[in-house]
């Protein structure tokens, strides 16, 4: 889960019009698929057309993209195809990457050393749509100080960077999840998280939430959501003056 981290006019616009996501310097993007984006996330598996580069040329592939500051504090555009097979990183035993790959678990954590020796815990997914293992770096995972206002304990922040289930008192439940477009999945349709930071709090509205790894949910039960949601989503009405889906649409471009 990460809020806004990268501005819209900062997108290399031209990289995405050789691939067919924006056209006469216009995005072609759906709104969730720029949030990720913009969040520093991968977006859904989309087509993408025309890749081109100096050996070969594709006339259309499905994959998906991401964004990576270079040395130059520009945006590079990264492209995630379908791997013909799963390349297994070292952390992994071949038992623990074939139950990742066959959905048995969601995510495994390892200790890893880093380049001075320090060890480092590492959360460890499979994307079965991209057919790619994922590895995080726990400690670079944003765990949110509130959800639906109620304020998260340290022991659910570490459960929730370790990629484990977290619950609140409104009953909702959620984790964190690198191979999901919005970073988060939860047994309910939306949830508002927050995040304290130096100008105060800030809000991410996330809605049309995938499903708890390998957990069905009852459609009624998951449309349903707490007071504390709409307290949320009053507090951001009552601290920007605007409705949420406005409030979405001018964090992705605030700096501009």
């Amino acid at each position: 889960m990460n809020p806004i981290t990268f501005h819209e006019n900062d997108l290399p616009v031209k990289d995405l019009e050789t691939i067919g996501l924006a056209s006469g310097g216009q995005l072609l993007l759906n709104v969730d698929d720029l949030k990720a984006l913009l969040s520093g996330r991968r977006t859904s598996l989309m087509e993408l057309h025309d890749l081109e580069t100096d050996t070969i040329k594709i006339k259309s592939i499905n994959a998906k993209i991401s964004l990576k500051p270079n040395e130059k504090g520009q945006l590079d555009l990264l492209i995630h195809p379908i791997y013909r097979d799963a390349e297994i990183p070292d952390l992994l035993t071949n038992n623990e990457a074939l139950q990742l790959q066959k959905g048995e678990v969601g995510s495994v954590l390892r200790i890893a050393l880093d380049n001075h020796g320090q060890k480092k815990e590492m959360l460890v997914e499979y994307d079965p749509e991209t057919k790619e293992f994922i590895v995080s770096d726990t400690e670079k995972i944003l765990a949110p100080d509130m959800v639906n206002n109620e304020f998260l304990t340290q022991a659910q922040k570490e459960q929730y960077r370790k990629g484990k289930e977290v619950q609140i008192p409104d009953g909702t439940r959620f984790s964190y999840s690198a191979t999901d477009k919005h970073g988060i999945r939860s047994n309910k349709l939306a949830l508002v998280a927050s995040i304290l930071m130096d100008g105060g709090l800030s809000y991410m509205v996330f809605k049309g939430l995938n499903a708890l790894f390998n957990k069905k949910r009852d459609p009624a039960a998951a449309a349903k959501l707490s007071p504390g949601y709409y307290q949320a989503i009053k507090d951001i009405e009552n601290q920007h003056g605007f409705k949420p889906h406005e409030f979405e649409r001018s964090q992705s471009r605030k700096g501009r």
